[in-house]
Order: structure tokens, then C-alpha cells, then sequence
């Protein structure tokens, strides 16, 4: 950007500010504000950063601020204001622009920001601006605590930021072009920062005890001055070269040598005698063309070792998704003066400074005080510091600090976490990737650290490491980790050097561990197991109880005495007793049934005042329903209902029995709970070897072989070491049996430096030669080279197909013989059409030369391709009958027309049809024969109950609107409906009670409670769904937000989340959602109709609440409904009692029809019918019950 593109009030502003005039900068007299108006411009920058790169490309910087900077130092408030400006002009690119930005246009401004940064980096590189600024912190370091502003502290931040973002700016190599031993821009800036002082200045920073709450500020800067260096060569400035560096440059000029020895001996076989036009075609027989001829080769010979198929083709593009990730860390050698002083200042940093800074900093991570992702720089000074240590004169007391279990927990967690962040947050995962980088390689030198302390003379570092190894070989977490990272190991984050630390590290675990062992006669380790256990399930009704029905008729009288008793003297009965157990998962709405079994075992156990104390108290919890009886209950009902609660066979809980464990994980309905189980046992070397017998890690390290040219020769020794685990120590030379692999070994052999990789040719042979001897007698392993194999394939490779089947541990599945599986063929084929039989169970009976489980006849059956899946052969959830057969089909059928008429047809089929199913099976049955034609009509009709001024004529009947039952079916669970049927063995009164009640009910009963206002935003949610469905179109499932705390406490009513089941809402799914959700298949005209019942419900309130006078002599229109629900229920009786409607019946009943409403269900009550049932009971002997019996008559016109 040109000086002539500037903005006008920006180039005011800058000619503001002074000039230079030979080496003297001459300020304007509004110079300060000049500077404080830039700072405001750039508050105000836009997402390209104009404002910044005007400034930088106006070099505002070097030719004002510097000189400003160092020549009016006095101006206290202008060198404020100045500090100020630098720190936001030098902040990182990333911080400006978030990130590395993909859009082409704005990434240009970004490398444009990142230009002129490395411009200020370059212009600050002098003596004299370091100068000052540490001239000015160290007089603000002078000042004590109680002398020191809060301007002070400001400054003094300033400063250090100042610091840390000119030594953040990165290097443009391109540009630099400086080779190692030559002085780059950074080198100048650190020596800058030597002749300065300000080195000593960040010492005393470190040090200070005063002055930690600069820690992290000084522990970032040190970070960037070591950007470059690596710790093994600081350590080594200044002693000359040693021997062994001197014999590994040696060898590096012998394999260099070597190889261009070889490439002129290559060259001189290719010139030909002939001139290159007459060199002949050839054809290469054997190898064919894309035709049935042989390729003809056109070159000459000399050429045809080099031919290949894929010459002249175009390379196949990797995805930029799925390129590896580049390296970004650049090491280089800085000039002599430059490592020297570094050299000098880790010595002084190691003797007096790490201990208390890393202590520092180490407390401000725990304690939070720190920025998001400081812990990085933590992990990267220990390991370089401690490196550094190692290499220099290892003195374990200068790193004691981080040398200790707490440290090696706090790298695991960080690294664990590292890679778990790698894998959720997928548009960082390269940043995560090198953060993961920095957390291992402090992993790696604690160690070092470690392994270095076993070999020093002192015993008490000795004990020390000991102490260490134990500890961190004990814990589970530490072995694991390592074979977690060769897992998640992605070569698209995680760059070679990352590969390689992890097994430079891997391989020095293993050397300690394996050391350990053999010190140890035996190592007790730690062993993490998840445990499955399984919830109860329900017992069935017919086993609950061992008494018979006689046994418990003559234990009554006794019981009915005692209760006679306490009835009588009040001072007999015991306390109240708490009815449900505040400490189960259970909550305490669902504990009604095991409240009522508590009350049957004391009747059982002859303990009568203690069964009344708990109905009682139950009543108290449990008033909804009258389940256990009304609040006004006389002392004889309370008697015929604990009599009732005796005899009535009640559901159960019970443990799962122990019996086959292949069929408990068959059983879909128990739901598994796992629970870490944390013992000991004793640990093997081998077996734990054998965990990195993996196609996932050998792959790995057959990744890192490839670049064995670029690898160090301890990396190369570490790949080696640990494939010859594998093949030798294992006996798994199969496993390296792959064809990448032998290419790799044959580009090794016949590499003209292959003496230099001796270990490597060695192990290659070895590998090679183990192959050929077993594939003279196994000859498929040739085919077996094109797969990566695992432990299983390696043993059927070495020892024979079908020796893993035919193995002598009882816990492998014997081999199917080629007769067995034609006789499951012919029998699957045979059985699988035959309805009301399990084809496994039949297959099984017939199979009897080799016993079988269910599971390995599945998996077979799925391997020879009969069946597409294992979810075929799934046992039905509550039965075990998967076909309708067509006995069962006309019983059905039979049932349905003799209860077709009655008040709860599905409820008489459950309780008489002989194959016991769940009620979704059943109702599926009956709309699949065409019974009926929707769900509906299987739901139980109710009556409901009314006011005596209803039959009075003083108030018409109410409407009851009855929720969708397949909205419900779908969101409750099968065990529900099944829990329903438990429920109807219940005695009378209780079955009413567990039932849920009508949605006009629920309504009533919760305005009742006070919660008008949530029904009201319930209604008009539902007619905003319904209007926005009816705009847009399409429907989908909309969430219930309650906005307010009344509606969100309404949401957590079971009354109210019972009526918003009634009314087809659903809840949200377990993990997935936290809203109730009004379900996409309800249509606009379901939704007002939804609507229209809860304001039905509440002006139904409010004409119960205002009587209506009658007018003598007129018939009003309660009066004519009146007539038509009598009319009505006359009818309905008959039906009941058999008899069908006479002529003159059923002609009123289409007139009455005809001139009522479109679809009404009218509820009916009436105390002659009490009386009628009280006969029909008492002629029983079935005890009565003072509760009204409902019927729901459903009217509909003729034109529906």
C-alpha cells in the first residue's frame, strides 16, 4: 500500500507528529495527541486492518515512534502514549485476524499485516531502543511495592508485551536466506537484547518472589528468544567437538560419499556405443501391454530397470484435507556470540530461577489466573530446560520443581486431553495437534529426567527415581498411554517429528519398564475393569407369592382382628411409617407399586398395624387416584381394601438369575450399567508387549521406516528395537508380512549407502528369510502379503486355517465342516417361512453333532449371506413369539367380535388371548386384519363424571377430547403397556388410580393448582404451530421454550407432563434434547382442535360456576340433552347386557344422531347404575368398591 493511498485524517495525523531531522527527531507541539488519536483510529479498524497496514506501509514505526521513543524518554506521558501505540502495532497477525484466514482476499491482508510486522522486528533490532526500555523497567523495578502506581504496573506490563511481540514475529526465510553459523534478524535482536541488559532484568523477574506476577509474561518471552535452539547444542557451545559428534559427521560424509559413487558407476552404465536415435525397441515378455501382447520398451536397456506402468500417466491429486501435515518448527544454528550468551543464560536460568518461576507459574494454572492455553508454555520449559539439564551436567536438584508425580499427572491429563479435543473440535485439530506435540516432549525429558537418575552416584537420587518408576508403572493410566497415541496417531495433524518423539518415547519406556521387571521378582500393577451390572427387571404377577389363594383367606380373620383392635384403641396402632426409600434411582412417583408389596409382605408376615401405617402414609404421598383409598375413608373400607391388597398378585422385583451369558447380552430389555472395578494383579512384560501387536502401530512405524535416510540413528534404532519385539521376543514375524513393507526393504538392500544402516539390513533379512521359509509351506501367504494382518490371522498363518477354531481353549467357537453347514443351510431354508416358531431355536434342536449356541448359529447364518443382518434373529421384546400363527389369527378374531362392545376391548383381548403379547403387537395385529381402522378405537371409553345439576338440566354436557393414542405409543416405552396390564390385576380403586386420568381432567385438577397462566401459553404455542404451519407449508417438530419461571416450574409438574402427553406432545429424547416438542405429524387442524379443548375446558369452569335459571314451563336446551344422554345411555346398557336395540330404539337413535353435533363423546353418570353394579357385586361375592362406574359414548355424524 502506497503512502499516496492513505486516508487524509490518517496522514494528518502521522504529519503531526514531528520530524527527523538528521539523528534528531523534532516533536510538534501536539504530538501526544497525535498519538492518542492513532491509537483511537486503530480501535476502529475494520476486519481488514486498514488502519494497521496504512501505518505500516507509511513505516510509521521506524521514522516516528523509535525516535520518539528514544529521544524524549523525559516526556513521561508522550512515552506512555508511545508504549501504548507499539504494543498494538506489533501484536501477532493471528490475534488481529483469529486465525490463519481461507477467504484468498483476506489471507492477502493477513501476509500483508505479517510484512510489515517482520519490518518492526528488523528495525527494532538495535542496542538503543532495548536500551531504554530496559533502563525504564529497571527503574520501575527500583520502586518497592508501596511506592509503585498502578501506572507503574501498567508500564511495566506494556513493556514486557512490547517484548514478547517484537521476539513473536516470525522469520521470513525467503527473504533472509541465512544458512546456520550466520547472524539473522532474530540473532541481532537477541544480542540486542544481551547488550541492553534486559536479559538480567528478565532473571530478576524470574526470581523474585516479589515480582511472580509477571511469570507468565517473563516464561513466554524466554520461550521466543529459544525459538530456534535446541538444548542438546547450547549445551555443547564452547567445549569443542566431541568424539562422537565428530564420528557421526564422519558417517554422514561416508554415506554421502557412497552414494555419489554409486550414481557416477549408474552413469557410465547408460552410455551407450550407439547414438541414443538408434537404440532399437525391445519387448519385455511377460509383462503385458493394455492389450494381450507384451509391452514393447522403445528406450534402451540401460533404462529398463527404471520402466514402470505408471510412467506418463497423471498423478493422482491428494486432497487438501488429507495431505500431510507439514512441519513448522525450524531449528537452525545461531552465530557463536549468540549461543554463548544463551549457553550462560539457561546455566544462570537452571542455578537460581527455574525452581520459583515454574512454581509460580505451576500455581497460577491451578489456580486459574492464567490465560487459556499458558500450560503450553509450561510444558515446553520443562522440556527444554530439562534437557538442557541432561545434556549440560546433570544436576537433579535444579529441576527438582517438576520432577515429581503431581508433574507427571499434570502432563497426562493435559495430553489426554489434548487428543480427546483433537478429535471433537475437527476445525482446530492442527493446533491441537501441536499443542498434543509440546505436552509429549515434556513427557519424554521427565523420562530422560527419570532414567538419567538411575545411573547417578548419589543414593538418594537413586531411591528418588526409584520411588518415581514405581509409581508411575503402578498406575494404569501411564501404561495405556502410550498405545492410545500409536491409535490416534493422524498423519494429517500430526507432523513426522511428532511420530518420531512418540517413539523415541515409547522405546524408552519400554527399556525402563523392562529394566523394573527384571530388578523386581514380581510387579503388583494397578487394573481398571469395567464391570456390567444389569438393573432388575419385573418378576411376572403369577409368581409374587408362594401362599395360595386359601392359605391367605384363612390368615384374614386373624389380620382382621388385629385391625378390629387398632381400629378401636388408637393406642395400639404404631407410628406413621416413611412408604417410599428416598435413597433409590427410583423416583418418588413410581414407588407406589413397591409401596403396596410392602403393605402385602407385613399382611403376609401377620404384622396388621404395621400394613394400616403404611396405607395410611401412602395415602398421605399418594392422594392422586385414591389409590390407596379416599381421605375420608371409614375404618370397614380400609378393611375390605388391605383385604383386597392381600389377595391381589402384585409385580415383583427380583435379581436376574445367573444363567447362560451369551443369552443375558441377547436380552435388549436389561439395560447396562457400567462400573470401574480397580484391583491388582501381576504384571508380565510380554503380555503387556503384546498389546502393541497391532496393525494400527506396526503401520505407524513402518510410516516413520520410510524416511530412514532423514532419521537420526537412534530413531532408526528405536524402529528397529521395537519391530524385533514383535517378531522375535512375540514370535509374530507374520504380522510384518506386508508388501509395503518388503518394497521398503528392498529399496533399503539395495540403497549404495546400505553399510551406514547395518541394524536396519539385518532385521530386513531376518524378516525376509522368516517369509520364504513359510511360504514354502504355507503357499497363500503370498496372497496374505496385500493385507495388514492381526493376531489372529498371524497364528492361522504360522500354525494352519482353522487352528484358531480348533484350538484347545474352550472359549473358541469349533469350525464349521463343510456337511454342517449344508445342513444349516437346508434347514434354514426348510424352517424360515414357518410361522409361530424361532428358526434358531428349531435349527438348534436338529444340530446335534456339534453342540451350538444361539449366537454362533446367527453369526454363521449371517457369514453364509441366508440372512442380511443379526437384527433378524432379535427375540421380540416381552415374548419370545415372533409369527402370527393362524390359530392365533381366528382367535383374534374371535375375541375382538365377542369385546367389541365392551368398554375396554383391548383390555378383555389382553386378558383372554392365549399367546401372551404386548399390547403394540396386539393392536398392530388388529389393524393389519382390517378390525379396525385406526388406533383409536381400542382405547378404553370412559365416563366422566358430572355435577348433580348436569342431570338436573342446569348445565349441558361437556366435551372430552382423549389425546392421539399413537403419538403416545410412540414415545412410551413397550414396558409401560405391559405395566398396565400388571395394574389391571390391582384391586378395584387401584387400577383407577394408576390409570392416568383424561386430558379435561388434568386440565381441571391443574387449574386448580394455580397453573391457568402455563395452560393458556400452552394454548397459544399450539395455535402459533398451528398458523405457522398453515403459512409455511411444511411442519416439523417445534420445541416448547417456557420463557418464564411459572412455565418452566409447570414443564417439571408430572400432572402437566401427563397432559401434554395426552394432548400427542413428546418429550425430548434422553441425551439429545432438552425441550418437550410439539411432533411434526400433527396437522394445523389438530393442533386448533388441541387448542379449542383447553379453552373448552375452561368455559365449561366458568358455566359450572354461573347457574342458569330455568323458565317454568319450557323445556331448555339442557333439559333436551338431558333426554338424549338418558336415551343414549339406555341404549348403551343394553348393549352391555346383550340385547341388541329394537326397531323404535334404533330409529331415534339415527333422528338423535342426525340433529346432534358432528362428534361428541358425552360421559354419563348415574347413581341407579351405582346401585345396578352394587347388586350385580353383592350377588358375586365380589367386595364392592364405593367408586362410579364411567362409560364413554362416542356420536358421530353421518357425514363422517
Amino acid at each position: 500500500m502506497d503512502l499516496y493511498m492513505m486516508n487524509c485524517e490518517l496522514l494528518a495525523t502521522c504529519s503531526a507528529l514531528g520530524y527527523l531531522e538528521g539523528g534528531t527527531y523534532h516533536k510538534e507541539p501536539d504530538c501526544l495527541e497525535s498519538v492518542k488519536d492513532l491509537i483511537r483510529y486503530l480501535r476502529h479498524e475494520d476486519e481488514t486492518r486498514d488502519v494497521r497496514q496504512q501505518l505500516g506501509a507509511a513505516q510509521i514505526l521506524q521514522s516516528d515512534l523509535l525516535p520518539i521513543l528514544t529521544q524524549h524518554r523525559q516526556d513521561k506521558p508522550l512515552f506512555d502514549a508511545v508504549i501504548r501505540l507499539m504494543v498494538n502495532l506489533t501484536q501477532p497477525a493471528l490475534l488481529c485476524f483469529g486465525s490463519v484466514p481461507k477467504d484468498p482476499s483476506v489471507r492477502h491482508h493477513f501476509l500483508q499485516v505479517l510484512t510489515y510486522l517482520q519490518a518492526y522486528k528488523e528495525a527494532f533490532a538495535s542496542e538503543k531502543a532495548f536500551g531504554v526500555l530496559s533502563e525504564t523497567l529497571y527503574e520501575l523495578l527500583q520502586l518497592g511495592w508501596e511506592d509503585r502506581q498502578e501506572e507503574d504496573n501498567l508500564l511495566i506490563e506494556r513493556i514486557l508485551l512490547l517484548v514478547r511481540n517484537i521476539l513473536h514475529v516470525p522469520a521470513n526465510l525467503e527473504q533472509e536466506k541465512r544458512i546456520d553459523d550466520d547472524a539473522s534478524i532474530h540473532d541481532r535482536l537477541l544480542w540486542a537484547i544481551h547488550l541492553s541488559g534486559l536479559d538480567d532484568l528478565l532473571l530478576f523477574l524470574s526470581s523474585s518472589s516479589a515480582e511472580q506476577q509477571w511469570s507468565l509474561h517473563v516464561l513466554e518471552i524466554i520461550s521466543l528468544m529459544f525459538r530456534d535452539q535446541t538444548p542438546e547444542q547450547l549445551a555443547g557451545v564452547g567445549q569443542g567437538r566431541l568424539a562422537q559428534e565428530r564420528s557421526t559427521d564422519v558417517a554422514e560424509l561416508e554415506v554421502l560419499r557412497q552414494r555419489e559413487m554409486a550414481e557416477k558407476r549408474a552413469r557410465a552404465l547408460q552410455r551407450g556405443n550407439r547414438h541414443s536415435r538408434f537404440g532399437g525397441s525391445y519387448i519385455v515378455q511377460g509383462l503385458k501391454s493394455i492389450g494381450e501382447k507384451d509391452v514393447v520398451f522403445h528406450k534402451g536397456l540401460h533404462n529398463l530397470q527404471n520402466y514402470s506402468s505408471d510412467l506418463g500417466k497423471q498423478p493422482r491429486r491428494v486432497p487438501k484435507r488429507r495431505q500431510a501435515a507439514q512441519e513448522l518448527s525450524v531449528h537452525r544454528r545461531s552465530v557463536l556470540n549468540v549461543r554463548l550468551f544463551l549457553r550462560d543464560f539457561c546455566s544462570e536460568f537452571l542455578e537460581n530461577c527455574y525452581n520459583p518461576l515454574m512454581g509460580a507459574v505451576k500455581d497460577h494454572l491451578l489456580r486459574e489466573r492464567a490465560q487459556q492455553h499458558d500450560e503450553t508454555y509450561y510444558m515446553w520449559a520443562m522440556a527444554f530446560f530439562m534437557a538442557f539439564n541432561r545434556a549440560a551436567s546433570f544436576r537433579p536438584g535444579l529441576v527438582s520443581e517438576t520432577l515429581s508425580i503431581r508433574t507427571f499427572h499434570f502432563v497426562e491429563q493435559n495430553l489426554t486431553n489434548y487428543y480427546e479435543m483433537m478429535l471433537t473440535d475437527r476445525k482446530e485439530a492442527a493446533s491441537w495437534a501441536r499443542r498434543m506435540h509440546l505436552a509429549l516432549k515434556a513427557y519424554q525429558e521427565l523420562l530422560a529426567t527419570v532414567n538419567e537418575m538411575d545411573v547417578c552416584p548419589d543414593e538418594a537420587v537413586r531411591e528418588s527415581s526409584r520411588i518415581i518408576k514405581n509409581n508411575i508403572f503402578y498406575m494404569m493410566e501411564y501404561r495405556e498411554l502410550f498405545l492410545a497415541l500409536f491409535r490416534k496417531f493422524d498423519e494429517r495433524y500430526h507432523p513426522r517429528s511428532f511420530l518420531q518423539d512418540l517413539v523415541e518415547t515409547t522405546h524408552l519406556f519400554l527399556k525402563m519398564l523392562e529394566r523394573f521387571c527384571r530388578s523386581r521378582g514380581n510387579l503388583m500393577v494397578q487394573n481398571k475393569r469395567k464391570k456390567r451390572k444389569k438393573k432388575k427387571k419385573v418378576q411376572d404377577q403369577g409368581v409374587a407369592f408362594s401362599q395360595s389363594p386359601g392359605e391367605l383367606e384363612a390368615m384374614w380373620p386373624a389380620l382382621a382382628e388385629q385391625l378390629l383392635q387398632c381400629a378401636q384403641d388408637p393406642e395400639l396402632s404404631v407410628d406413621p411409617i416413611v412408604p417410599f426409600d428416598a435413597a433409590s434411582e427410583v423416583p418418588v412417583e413410581e414407588q407406589r407399586v413397591e409401596a403396596m408389596v410392602r403393605i402385602q409382605d407385613c399382611l403376609t408376615a401377620g404384622q396388621a398395624p404395621q400394613a394400616l401405617a403404611l396405607l395410611r402414609s401412602a395415602r398421605e404421598v399418594w392422594p392422586e387416584g385414591n389409590v390407596f383409598g379416599s381421605p375420608v375413608i371409614s375404618p370397614g373400607e380400609e378393611m375390605q381394601l388391605l383385604k383386597q391388597i392381600l389377595s391381589t398378585p402384585l409385580p415383583r422385583q427380583q435379581e436376574p438369575e445367573e444363567g447362560d451369558a451369551e443369552e443375558e447380552e441377547e436380552e435388549e430389555e436389561e439395560e447396562e450399567l457400567q462400573v470401574v472395578q480397580v484391583s491388582e494383579k501381576e504384571f508380565n512384560f510380554l503380555d503387556y508387549l503384546k498389546r502393541f501387536a497391532s496393525s494400527t502401530i506396526v503401520r505407524a512405524y513402518v510410516l516413520l521406516l520410510r524416511s530412514y535416510r532423514q532419521n537420526s540413528a537412534h530413531t532408526n534404532h528405536c524402529i528397529a528395537k521395537m519391530l524385533h519385539r514383535l517378531a522375535h521376543d512375540l514370535g509374530m514375524e507374520a504380522l510384518l508380512f506386508q508388501l509395503s513393507l518388503f518394497c521398503l526393504f528392498n529399496r533399503l538392500l539395495s540403497d549404495p549407502a546400505a553399510a551406514a544402516y547395518k541394524e536396519l539390513v539385518t532385521f530386513a533379512k531376518y524378516i525376509i528369510g522368516k517369509f520364504f521359509a513359510l511360504a514354502a509351506v504355507n503357499q497363500k501367504a503370498f496372497v496374505e502379503l496385500l493385507f495388514w494382518k492381526n493376531t489372529a490371522v498371524v497364528r492361522e498363518m504360522t500354525q494352519g486355517y482353522g487352528s484358531i477354531d480348533s484350538g484347545s481353549s474352550s472359549h473358541r467357537a469349533p469350525v464349521w465342516s463343510p456337511e454342517e453347514e449344508a445342513q444349516l443351510q437346508e434347514l434354514y431354508l426348510t424352517h424360515k417361512d414357518v410361522e409361530g416358531q424361532d428358526v434358531v431355536e428349531t435349527i438348534l434342536a436338529h444340530l446335534k453333532v456339534v453342540p451350538r449356541t444361539r449366537k454362533q448359529v446367527i453369526h454363521h447364518l449371517v457369514r453364509m449371506g441366508l440372512a442380511d443382518s443379526v437384527k433378524e434373529f432379535q427375540k421380540r421384546k416381552g415374548t419370545q413369539i415372533v409369527l402370527w400363527t393362524e390359530d392365533q389369527e381366528l382367535e383374534l378374531q374371535r375375541l375382538f367380535e365377542e369385546f367389541r362392545d365392551s368398554d375396554d376391548v383391548l383390555g378383555h383381548i389382553m386378558k383372554n388371548i392365549t399367546a401372551k403379547r404386548s399390547r403394540a403387537r396386539v393392536v398392530d395385529k388388529l389393524l393389519a386384519l382390517g378390525l379396525v381402522s385406526e388406533r383409536r378405537q381400542l382405547y378404553k371409553k370412559r365416563r366422566k363424571k358430572l355435577a348433580t345439576s348436569c342431570m338436573n338440566g342446569e348445565e349441558s354436557l361437556r366435551d372430552s377430547w382423549q389425546a392421539d393414542p399413537e403419538e403416545e405409543e410412540q414415545h412410551l416405552p413397550e414396558d409401560e403397556s405391559e405395566d398396565e396390564e400388571n395394574e389391571e390385576g390391582l384391586p378395584s380403586g387401584q387400577g383407577q388410580g394408576s390409570s392416568s386420568l383424561s386430558a379435561e381432567n388434568l386440565g381441571q385438577s391443574l387449574r386448580q393448582e394455580g397453573l391457568s397462566a402455563p395452560l393458556l401459553w400452552l394454548q397459544s404455542s399450539l395455535i402459533r404451530a398451528a398458523n405457522d404451519r398453515e403459512e409455511d407449508g411444511c411442519s416439523q417438530a417445534i420445541p416448547l421454550v417456557p420463557l418464564t419461571e411459572e412455565n418452566e416450574e409447570a414443564m417439571e409438574n408430572e400432572q402437566f407432563q401427563h397432559l401434554l402427553r395426552k394432548l400427542g406432545i413428546r418429550p425430548p429424547s434422553s441425551g439429545q434434547e432438552t425441550f418437550w416438542r410439539i411432533p411434526a405429524k400433527l396437522s394445523s387442524a389438530q393442533l386448533r382442535r388441541v387448542a379449542a379443548s383447553l379453552s373448552q375446558q375452561e368455559n365449561e369452569e366458568e358455566r359450572e360456576e354461573e347457574p342458569e335459571p330455568g323458565v317454568p314451563g319450557e323445556q331448555g336446551p339442557s333439559e333436551e340433552h338431558r333426554t338424549e344422554a338418558l336415551r343414549a345411555l339406555l341404549s348403551a346398557r343394553k348393549r352391555k347386557a346383550g340385547l341388541g336395540p329394537t326397531e323404535e330404539e334404533a330409529t331415534g337413535e339415527e333422528e338423535w344422531n342426525s340433529n346432534s353435533a358432528p362428534k361428541k363423546r358425552q360421559l354419563l353418570d348415574s347413581d341407579e347404575e351405582e346401585d345396578d353394579e352394587g347388586r350385580r357385586q353383592a350377588v358375586s361375592g365380589t367386595p364392592r368398591v364405593h367408586r362410579k362406574k364411567r362409560f364413554q359414548i362416542e356420536d358421530e355424524d353421518e357425514d363422517d
